[in-house]
């Protein structure tokens, strides 16, 4: 059974982790900002280019990779259209679908972006990892799952 309280040094786990996460995330929105990208306009066009196995992908994928609602996502495809870096195309399989492609402007811009980011994280390889089960359960600690009995 997992513990109910976390030891002191379970919270420094987690501050560090969290530390470095946001420390990663502002140099992202720094570097975006200067090439005149939002964060969220590169997640989008990162999140298109990522998409395994085809070049393109719809409006409900990329609402959960940014963990966003679909209206908000359509909003933000529709900035990106207007800068000239996706566009819309009627779904070949599914008609009802739209799906959402880079255009050459659109690549070449996350193509930039993403090498710096992963010269950062290459950067940052060091310090920058994910706690493991026994930094944040402490030593010889077990997690629950919900469901289990607790006799």
């Amino acid at each position: 059974m997992a513990k109910a309280v976390l030891s002191k040094k379970e919270f420094e786990t987690l501050s560090q982790f969290r530390y470095q996460l946001r420390r990663f995330l502002r140099f992202s929105e720094q570097v975006t900002r200067r090439h005149g990208v939002t964060p969220l306009q590169y997640l989008l066009l990162l999140h298109i280019k990522g998409v395994p196995g085809r070049e393109w992908a719809t409006v409900g994928e990329l609402a959960e990779r940014l963990q966003a609602h679909p209206h908000g996502v359509v909003a933000l495809v529709s900035r990106c259209e207007k800068r000239g870096w996706v566009s819309r195309r009627q779904g070949v399989t599914d008609r009802r679908e739209v799906e959402v492609h880079l255009t050459a402007q659109g690549s070449r811009m996350v193509g930039q972006l993403a090498l710096l980011h992963r010269e950062e994280l290459l950067n940052l390889e060091d310090s920058f990892r994910v706690p493991k089960e026994q930094d944040l359960l402490g030593e010889g600690a077990l997690p629950s799952y919900p469901g289990e009995d607790e006799t």
